[in-house]
């Protein structure tokens, strides 16, 4: 077994630890699409699709390969129960995502046709506490191969690594472009992919879902995905929030602070949010420490949502503001990421690596939802203290491979720069242009009414008694509902 598994502790940051006989980080959803397309087709007895959302009419472009079967995920759905009598398809989604589905174009006939189909299963997830979300991104391909990640199958999704401001491909079923979107998922094959099969089957029978069909371990890995990782150790970590019948489970929350204590030269990370105090003061600990770690974080310039950008901009706003006054040596920056026309590109990644060390993929962002509030699953590898090995390795070239798509540079300068300066931040100011790709986070002003957002975790609550997140969840049934 390559690597050691010192830092996870499955009574404390972790669910479980199982093997992976094939591991890969996929970057970027036309890549996953590409490769998820072919392992389902690959399957020979049951696909697991669970997801925050899920878009039937998205359609699964590739650039680069001629695809098999319709575009349309609906569509390929169809066709790969058609072609295969022995295959059975689950697809489970968050509930109140769902509403605002329904009025999607051509849904209502697809899911018409999906109700009555007797090997297509649908189930909405409503077993959360109210205002709580389904927020796990899981495609488990018989107990062979699975995917982990932060891309769901729906609209705003798809792009390619270039995040080009004009892509035609990019355009959702909703012909409203949301513009460059970058993403990324981990797929794994052997037993830790049986262990997310247990997981999946499991939350899909605490939804409500009907008893699925055993399954077995034809190997479904896609055949153009080459593995990065071979014999690893994988841990699988949650967050499930407290309910009547089962305490919170917060192994994510945990494991970010551990992860972030074990730092000794970087911690990087990409997220949608950055927006957790418990994050913030583990990395508060660590800026206080005479030539501690560089920590390096990448946002969206502005996050998503009517109401969100008041709230998770302004939190991230007030904490950066702490850490910055306690930086005395400048090894924390926040960065954005900015394409060819100056356009910034949306970060819904969620990743962490730590000293080339571990790295950690799934689907929770640093914020309080994903660590206390909403379902969350996530990835994590570590190669270990003792020396450096093909692991760490593979870990360095996928933080190196990230950097050179964000700063638009060939992979080799990124790791020419890094091995001249030791340094994330230097490497990313000397390969850095002006006018192009990353570029600093800057303070806003912080005016009344955004300090009182900021301080009222109206819509990042921390557990389920926040009465805001009843209170829309709430409105949002009503409305539907027509009351």
């Amino acid at each position: 077994m390559v690597g050691s598994t010192d830092i996870f502790d499955n009574n404390r940051n972790c669910w479980a630890i199982e093997k992976a006989d094939k591991a890969s980080v996929i970057i970027d959803a036309e890549h996953y699409f590409r490769h998820l397309r072919q392992a389902m087709k690959n399957a020979q007895r049951r696909i697991i699709l669970i997801g925050w959302d899920f878009d039937s009419r998205v359609e699964m472009h590739d650039t680069e390969q001629t695809v098999e079967g319709p575009l349309e995920i609906g569509h390929y759905v169809d066709w790969l129960v058609k072609r295969n009598p022995e295959l059975q398809i689950f697809i489970l989604r968050w509930d109140t995502g769902a509403i605002k589905s329904l009025f999607r174009g051509r849904t209502l006939l697809t899911l018409a046709r999906w109700r009555f189909h007797p090997r297509i299963h649908l189930k909405l997830d409503s077993k959360h506490p109210v205002g709580a979300a389904q927020h796990q991104k899981l495609a488990i391909i018989d107990e062979d191969t699975a995917f982990c990640g932060g891309i769901d199958i729906t609209d705003n999704r798809w792009d390619t690594r270039a995040h080009n401001e004009v892509q035609p491909l990019r355009a959702p079923p909703s012909n409203t472009d949301a513009g460059p979107w970058h993403d990324l998922t981990m797929a794994v094959q052997g037993p830790a992919a049986k262990k997310l099969a247990e997981f999946a089957v499991n939350r899909w029978k605490v939804a409500g879902g009907t008893k699925m069909i055993e399954t077995i371990s034809a190997d479904c890995w896609p055949a153009k995905l080459k593995p990065a990782f071979q014999n690893v150790d994988i841990a699988i970590a949650r967050t499930q929030p407290e309910t009547d019948n089962q305490p919170a489970i917060t192994e994510i929350e945990q494991l970010y602070i551990d992860l972030i204590a074990s730092a000794e030269k970087f911690v990087y990370a990409e997220s949608q949010y950055f927006a957790s105090q418990k994050i913030a003061a583990a990395i508060a600990e660590r800026l206080r420490e005479k030539n501690g770690p560089e920590i390096v974080i990448l946002n969206p310039v502005r996050s998503e949502g009517w109401l969100e950008p008041e709230v998770m901009d302004t939190k991230r706003a007030r904490l950066v503001k702490a850490l910055m006054d306690i930086d005395h040596e400048g090894r924390f920056r926040i960065f954005h990421v900015l394409n060819e026309a100056g356009s910034g590109i949306y970060i819904h990644a969620k990743i962490l690596i730590v000293d080339d060390r571990v790295i950690r993929v799934g689907s929770s962002n640093i914020n309080n939802r994903s660590l206390g509030f909403d379902t969350e699953v996530d990835l994590a590898i570590d190669a270990g203290n003792t020396k450096k090995t093909a692991v760490h390795e593979q870990i360095a070239r996928i933080r190196n491979d990230l950097l050179a798509e964000h700063l638009r540079v060939d992979i080799s300068e990124i790791e020419a720069m890094f091995l001249k300066t030791g340094s994330l931040i230097e490497t990313i100011e000397q390969c850095r242009s002006e006018g192009t790709t990353m570029r600093d986070y800057q303070l806003p002003d912080l005016g009344d009414v955004e300090e009182w957002l900021a301080d009222h975790s109206v819509l990042d609550p921390t557990d389920a008694d926040d009465n805001f997140a009843g209170f829309r969840h709430r409105r949002l049934r009503w409305k539907f509902l027509g009351q």
